[in-house]
Parts: structure tokens; sequence; C-alpha cells
């Protein structure tokens, strides 16, 4: 995967390490190395999540970019799809990006009939509804709870949502569909903040694990 790179765009400080969980990022397939770089410059000690005993180390995972499809699969042959749904119903703060948004759906329009998701956020997302590789974009979002104005959103075959549940809070759209949904402790998003010089998103999900584990 190409990945596209924005300088405009303002960074967040880093937090206190001392202040900060460990947290994962599911390396089973996508833009890993991407969300490990850049849950370091939001100040969060990052590594990598292949199997079950690597998830039951962490606070809290990203799910990233990639094929979701594959990604599924992958997560049952190395025996962490169940784990996963565990540690969501059990309150661990998720943040899925592109693919990883459709893995954290309850609901999916347009994928396989074997296709099976993690859940966590009570919303219908469409795949590659903002169309095919080759018309991948960047655009400017106003994402709620993020401030200094937009954050720049790279969105590569990305899935848009097609509705929500009362319980899920719509956080960004663009040209009228949904983007960026929080439910409790999951954040999905459609566009790829990892593949920017902005960490803000990525900061607001280090303070969702931070606060998951105050209580």
């Amino acid at each position: 995967m190409s990945s596209p790179t924005s300088a405009s765009a303002p960074s967040a400080a880093p937090a206190p390490a001392d202040d900060v969980p460990v947290i994962g990022v599911l390396a089973l397939q996508g833009d890993v190395r991407e969300h490990l770089a850049a849950l370091a410059a939001a100040g969060a000690p990052a590594r990598s999540v292949r199997r079950p005993e690597e998830l039951a180390e962490v606070a809290g995972l990203v799910i990233p970019g990639g094929e979701s499809t594959t990604m599924s699969k992958l997560a049952v042959i190395f025996g962490l799809l169940e784990p996963l749904r565990e540690r969501v119903r059990a309150g661990m703060p998720v943040y899925g990006t592109c693919a990883g948004m459709i893995m954290v759906a309850d609901k999916i329009l347009d994928g396989r009939d074997d296709q099976e998701t993690v859940g966590g956020i009570d919303m219908i997302v469409r795949r590659n509804a903002f169309g095919r590789q080759n018309e991948s974009f960047e655009a400017g979002i106003d994402v709620k709870g993020i401030d200094g104005g937009p954050v720049e959103g790279v969105f590569i075959r990305a899935p848009w949502v097609e509705s929500v549940g009362a319980a899920a809070e719509v956080l960004a759209t663009f040209d009228g569909h949904t983007v960026a949904v929080r439910q409790d402790h999951v954040l999905a998003t459609s566009f790829h903040p990892e593949l920017t010089g902005d960490h803000r998103v990525h900061a607001l999900f280090v303070e969702m694990v931070r606060q998951s584990l105050r209580g």
C-alpha cells in the first residue's frame, strides 16, 4: 500500500510515557508499522499483536487498514477472533481504521457471505464505498472532540457508515457520509490518520485507553 503523507496538519504533543499503558496493533495484515509509529508519536508504547497471549498483554488495540476479508480469515486462523470479541465485550478500547472500521462494525454491506467481524459498534458499514484504489483521495475532516482544525484524512478503498444505532455517536462526516464513529470504548474512522503527520486521532485513542483504566 502506498502511504500518502501530509506535513501541514499539527501533531499531538506526546503524553508522559509513565501515564500510558501498552497499546497493541493487530499485525495480521495491513499498515501495522504506520500505526505503531503514530502511537509512539502520540506518546504511547505500542507493540504488534498476532497471538492471543500477546492480546492479553495490551490495554487497548488498533485494528489497521488493509483488506477486511483477509484480516477476518487470518484472525480465525491465528485464534484471535473469539479472544478479540471477548476483550471488546469486556471493555477493552479498540480503534479501527478503514478495514478496521469494518472489523468493529456489527453489520457489513457488500461483504463476503462468510466474512466475520469483531463487532463493538452498532453500525452498518458499506465496504469500498468511496471507490477503488485509483480513486483514493485526501480531505480535511472536522472530527468532534479534536481541536486544532480539520484532521487530514487519507481515503483508500474506504468504507462509509450507512447507519448507526442509538448508542453510537457520529464524530465526522464527509460529502454527506459518516466517516468517524464512537460507541463507548470503540472508535472507528473510514480514513487513515496514520498516513499523515497528524497524530491527534491516535492521541484521542490513547486518552480513551487511559480513561478506561481509571474506571
